[in-house]
């Protein structure tokens, strides 16, 4: 039997989570090679600064400063450098020059993903990116290949540790948002910057990668809608919890009718949820990510596990390194992405989900008959209302000062019409103010 030459592994980046994936190939060198059929040499790691501190003991020879030329002497590219530049060039390179790349940039793939993977296919190059969505949790190669065949009808996903950790703070510990998010900071799970998770983007990002994926369509990350966990409140999250739901900010691709055309289309977006207790996804607690997809033959299955972290994301990135490893040893073409159903993108007007509506309402009679009215004027049905009354001191004893507070769960109804309803209230003489709407899911 002729032995494989080894194979060139390039790194760029030795941040947390390169520095684990370059100490990692190194520890497991002789066990990698034997599953592969090749042996795998770590060439070189391009890095910024020779001489910043790392987390895992990594040769200094192997660092460099010279990534353009680490990258063409490459078969296997992994990226782990983040940002969009310049990681988006370095990737280009890499395919064009015929390697194999493999990358846990998510924002780099929301925003560019469809022109590098033309790229790939163009010259037979394979581009893996298991590390993009979820950390260690293998999600990508399931959607697109175990469930290939499937129809996929629906994704849930808490794709985001540092706000599902704050939610779950606010949700076990009574912590105001503030408090949970500072705490998240020193313990390192939120950045000195915070924007990027409690403002929903990153959760963005990987939702329009989960939806390019499910239903077969480039899904741009411009066309996700996105709403962060500022506005959440300790006293939303303690209502939630008398009402049998927890908050989470979900992630949520959909296959949906186009109301207007009768076609098919997809809808992704972004924001806080009430999810029943009794979900899966009610359990997922701390700064874990958990994906739940609804699919037509095979049910709904649920992946579950660490989101983040240096070496839980180094697990998903070796696993694609294998993988590429065992296509440069069999040989043959990279499978090109499967995103040729080209569905059309549907805002989030089409969606039809349900509200939890909290109203601070006027002590007076009628009231209720009046806002029951601009419900039905909206064709929005109310399931449930609970009503508790509000202590006059709190509010003053005038005539305008709040009389109870109202919890209006509703069916299904378009957003548009429940938007509309929402806005048609906040108007409503005989509402003092609209104290919280959240959308709910899971039901």
């Amino acid at each position: 039997m002729i032995e494989y030459r080894n194979l060139r592994i390039a790194v760029l980046g030795a941040g947390s989570v390169g520095a684990q994936v370059a100490a990692l190939l190194l520890q497991h060198a002789d066990e990698l090679a034997g599953r592969v059929g090749a042996g795998l040499e770590l060439v070189g790691i391009a890095v910024r600064d020779l001489d910043a501190p790392r987390t895992a003991d990594i040769p200094r020879e192997l660092l460099t400063t010279d990534a353009r030329s680490l990258i063409l002497g490459a078969d296997i590219v992994i990226e782990v450098m983040g940002g969009l530049e310049p990681a988006r060039e370095y990737l280009e390179l890499a395919l064009t020059s015929g390697a194999d790349v493999i990358t846990a940039n998510k924002a780099l793939l929301a925003t560019h993903g469809p022109e590098l993977f033309a790229i790939a296919e163009q010259v037979g190059a394979q581009l893996y990116y298991e590390a993009a969505v979820g950390g260690a949790i293998p999600i990508i190669r399931p959607l697109r290949d175990s469930l290939a065949g499937d129809r996929v009808h629906r994704i849930l996903g808490i794709v985001n540790g540092t706000t599902n950790y704050i939610l779950d703070r606010m949700d076990q510990g009574g912590d105001s948002l503030e408090q949970a998010l500072a705490v998240a900071t020193e313990l390192g799970y939120a950045e000195a910057d915070p924007t990027a998770d409690i403002e929903g983007f990153d959760a963005a990002q990987k939702a329009a990668i989960l939806a390019s994926l499910a239903f077969h369509t480039a899904v741009p990350v411009d066309g996700v809608h996105r709403e962060g966990i500022t506005g959440v409140t300790r006293e939303q999250v303690a209502a939630a919890q008398r009402s049998g739901f927890v908050v989470k900010l979900l992630a949520v691709c959909e296959r949906l009718v186009d109301p207007e055309t009768g076609a098919d289309g997809v809808s992704a977006r972004v924001h806080p949820a009430l999810i029943p207790t009794t979900h899966p996804l009610a359990a997922v607690h701390g700064a874990n990510n958990a994906v739940f997809v609804e699919a037509e033959a095979a049910g709904s299955l649920m992946f579950y596990g660490a989101g983040a972290g240096g070496v839980q994301t180094a697990s998903a990135v070796l696993g694609d390194l294998v993988s590429a490893a065992r296509r440069h040893v069999v040989g043959g073409p990279g499978v090109a992405e499967s995103t040729h159903a080209d569905l059309p993108i549907l805002p989030i007007t089409s969606v039809t989900t349900r509200y939890q509506i909290t109203l601070s309402v006027l002590d007076r009679p009628g009231v209720l008959a009046q806002i029951a009215s601009v419900f039905s004027e909206h064709d929005v049905s109310v399931e449930a209302v609970q009503q508790s009354v509000v202590d006059p001191a709190a509010d003053g004893q005038d005539g305008n000062a709040p009389g109870a507070t109202l919890v209006i769960g509703t069916h299904r109804a378009t957003e548009a019409a429940l938007a509309a309803t929402v806005a048609a209230l906040a108007d409503s003489p005989v509402v003092a103010r609209v104290d919280s709407v959240l959308r709910v899911e899971g039901l």
